[in-house]
């Protein structure tokens, strides 16, 4: 697979059954958040290869070496066919690339797929947010993976 370049910066090539890409893009929200997220915030973007359909994102806070993956979302069509895992796959060597010691995210109890996904990536239960979401109310397991 080649190498993909977006705003100038490498991207980090994951690919996966859907035959996809993933795609780095460095945050730039002038105003749109603190400029802390537009320093430190990176997204990365799933897409099929043949068309550029996008079928997911993820994004992640990376700061002192601390990773936050702070949303992961996949199309319900492009599901269960590894966009999930290429995506939060190239946050996690972006953090390692870049000297970090863990990530974190928080996930619903109840996402048992998201769940299964996140462990057999490494990730470990660390604890607990109570009352973390709403519509429904559920606490959020939070999950880490150290390097």
């Amino acid at each position: 697979m080649r190498e993909n370049r977006v705003h100038g910066k490498a991207a980090y090539p994951r690919t996966c059954a859907a035959r996809s890409r993933v795609l780095f893009y460095a945050v730039d929200r002038s105003g749109a958040r603190s400029g802390t997220f537009e320093r430190h915030g990176r997204i990365f973007v799933a897409e099929r290869e043949e068309t550029g359909e996008v079928l997911g994102y993820a994004g992640m806070e990376f700061v002192c070496g601390e990773g936050y993956l702070d949303n992961v979302a996949v199309f319900p069509k492009a599901r269960r066919q590894g966009a999930g895992r290429a995506l939060v796959g190239a946050l996690l060597t972006y953090a390692k690339a870049h000297g970090g010691s863990f990530v974190t995210l928080e996930v619903r109890p109840s996402n048992a797929a998201a769940i299964a996904l996140y462990e057999s990536l490494g990730f470990a239960e660390a604890g607990r947010r109570r009352h973390f979401y709403r519509d429904p109310m559920e606490d959020a397991l939070l999950l880490t993976r150290r390097f």
